[in-house]
Parts: structure tokens; sequence; C-alpha cells
């Protein structure tokens, strides 16, 4: 399995300890920055780990911020992704269990590190039910492919008139 991985400067050691980790445990991890402790906006990498996981490029993903929430905001813009921000293990597992989450958002101020792993193996390791939470994860994607415009250029967005 390939996780993409990311974070901006406040996520940055954990980011660092939790790629460690995947290493651990055998997966192969993306890191998309960044790659310091120096500011910088989260919405960049949050965009960048959605996308590869959009894509298809990497399996699942992995953000990191302070608080999670930009990230999460920020992940969820990107068509097709089903981001969660998990603060312990049962809302981990459950974000797989029943929404096929396929981002996980952690906060990185607010959570310790031995918990923070162990989110971190729970949501990679529980699989998605299906069954009734199928056919509302099928509603979700419904509703967004009939709501997705493409960015312009991208084959099927068309650019604003010009005056």
């Amino acid at each position: 399995m390939k996780i993409a991985i990311g974070s901006d400067h406040r996520g940055f050691q954990a980011k660092e300890r939790i790629k460690a980790l995947l290493l651990d445990m055998g997966l192969e991890v993306a890191d998309l920055g960044t790659f310091a402790n120096q500011a910088c906006d989260y919405p960049d990498l949050g965009f960048a780990v959605a996308s590869e996981v959009a894509a298809g490029k990497a399996d699942r993903g992995v953000l990191l911020c302070g608080s999670g929430i930009g990230m999460s905001i920020t992940a969820n813009k990107v068509h097709g992704i089903r981001a969660a921000l998990c603060h312990d293990e049962l809302t981990a597992q459950m974000s797989r269990r029943h929404n096929d989450a396929n981002v996980l958002c952690l906060p990185a101020d607010l959570v310790g590190d031995a918990l923070m792993q162990g989110i971190v193996r729970v949501w990679l390791t529980t699989e998605f039910e299906g069954g009734r939470h199928a056919r509302r994860v099928e509603k979700i994607r419904e509703f967004e492919a009939r709501h997705h415009v493409p960015p312009a250029g991208c084959g099927g967005g068309s650019s604003p008139p010009t005056n």
C-alpha cells in the first residue's frame, strides 16, 4: 500500500514520526512536504496529498496540521476525497468502517505521539464494511459527480467569458 503524507510547519515533527511508523509497517511512503519547520500554507500540502490519492497515485493519504481542521477542509475540496479528522482510535476505525475515508487528518498540536500512532495503525488496518454504508458512500459520490466542475483547462471546464 502506498501512502501519501504531508503537513504544514505545525505538523512537520509529527509527520516525520508518522512517516517512520509507516515505513516500519512496510508501507511505501510518498512524502509531499513540508520538509522543514518554516511557516508554509497548509492548503498547498493538503491539495497535493489529496490530489495524489484522487488520481490513484497513492492508495491513501495522511495530513497533519496544528488542529487538523484546515487540512480536513482542504482535502475534502478535492473530487473523490473523503477526508476524516480523527482524534482517537474509535473515530479512526469508524471513518474507515462506515465512511471509507481515504485521507486521514491529524491534529499535531492536540494528540500525543502514542495515541497518534495508534490512530494511524487502526485507520490503516480497518476495512470498509460495505453493506448499508456502501449505499451511503455512493450517495456522496453521486452528489459529488453531479456538482463537480473540473478546473479550467482540465478537459471539460470552460473559461469565463472575457470582456
